[in-house]
């Protein structure tokens, strides 16, 4: 079976391989967000496992415990765990990523707990005093899990294990580099895809079918060049490829991303240091996401958008994008209220942006079409 096979078989079966590792005897964490280290986990010797929810499954058991206007994408991963889709979980992990997630904790602790829950807080604001209180919850995390499993963290394992994601981080950026060219040699369907297939499986083992698949993507055929409009997405959880082909379909070419589970997860690296707690601490905190996007008051309005968004000029740039598509989770707090100040932005470098809200839901999505067909015709 073919890299590109294999990564597309896991995105279509999640869990399957954690469920299978499970039965085996492994111990599997469950996780949400961006801000719990896989690095930590896979040192104990323990499979992390990104929780996901479903777009495709009505959410019909979760609203007698969330009120409906609470994030979809939070309400479905809870309905599955309802439903018993993520009893091989050994462990629930959940960070203070946002108001809902801290909320789900102790409603899915409490109804579906896992043999080990945990709730790691995480600080909004950056600076020293942060990195020193995330750095604190992160070695009260380890300490919760040497108490609970017998297994004593050793810290070769964990520089080991920085080391690993690191490299995990590597090929990816070498993925994502190979959509710089026009048109891209791979498209945003199948990097999405790429991304999913990894959260369930050991980082090793995506990191190996990583490898292969980019040698494979540049071995195929170079597509023609053509006038498609280049698109940057950003906004919530994409955990499902129907919307990004959405955007494929209508003629466009989704280059370049700002998402939850695609490079705000992986961009920047973890520094290796003798002390790896301390490099992990600093690198998750400073995760480009909107819950730490708080506005510089001590700086011009032009000075404060730069600051929180220059990374994402770099990305317009380098990936010589036209225009921008927001797609974000209904109810989602925090990238309802950032959009605004980050479509100013990007209107600034005259870049075009279209805003669309959606219900976390596959049914919605087709529903979408003309919109952006409108939007793609605007630009080109």
């Amino acid at each position: 079976m073919t890299a590109g096979a294999k990564l597309d078989e896991l995105y279509k079966n999640r869990g399957v391989r954690a469920k299978e590792l499970h039965n085996a005897g492994a111990i599997v964490i469950g996780y949400f967000c961006c801000f719990v280290p896989d690095e930590i986990i896979t040192a104990f010797d323990m499979v992390p496992y990104r929780i996901q929810g479903s777009q495709s499954e009505p959410i019909d058991e979760a609203d007698a415990f969330l009120e409906p206007m609470a994030c979809p994408f939070v309400r479905s991963c809870f309905n599955m765990a309802l439903k018993g889709s993520y009893d091989f979980l050994d462990g629930f992990v959940a960070p203070h990523s946002c108001d809902t997630i801290e909320r789900i904790y102790g409603i899915w602790s409490h109804h579906r707990p896992s043999p080990f829950n945990h709730m790691i807080n995480v600080p909004h604001m950056q600076g020293p005093s942060s990195e020193a209180f995330y750095r604190s919850e992160l070695d009260y995390f380890i300490k919760s899990l040497e108490d609970w499993s017998g297994r004593k963290l050793e810290n070769g394992k964990l520089i080991k294990a920085v080391s690993l994601y690191n490299e995990r981080r590597k090929v990816l950026r070498e993925l994502y580099d190979l959509r710089k060219s026009d048109p891209p040699l791979v498209s945003g369907t199948e990097i999405l895809k790429a991304l999913v297939a990894g959260m369930g499986i050991p980082g090793a083992e995506h990191l190996a079918l990583l490898r292969r698949y980019v040698a494979h993507v540049k071995e195929r055929p170079k597509p023609r060049k053509d006038k498609t409009p280049r698109i940057f997405i950003w906004g919530s959880e994409i955990d499902d490829a129907a919307f990004i082909q959405l955007v494929e379909e209508c003629g466009a070419q989704a280059v370049m991303d700002d998402l939850c589970t695609t490079t705000r997860s992986f961009w920047e690296e973890v520094p290796e240091t003798t002390d790896p707690v301390e490099g992990i601490a600093r690198r998750y905190l400073a995760t480009h996401c909107p819950r730490n996007d708080v506005p510089q008051k001590e700086c011009s309005r032009i000075s404060d958008l730069e600051q929180r968004y220059g990374y994402i000029k770099k990305f317009i740039k380098d990936w010589a994008v036209d225009g921008a598509i927001f797609y974000i989770v209904r109810y989602c707090d925090t990238c309802e209220l950032e959009g605004p100040d980050l479509r100013e932005y990007l209107n600034s470098l005259d870049i075009p942006v279209l805003m669309i809200e959606d219900d976390y839901s596959i049914s919605t999505i087709g529903q979408l079409r003309t919109r952006i067909q409108a939007f793609l015709e605007m630009i080109g």
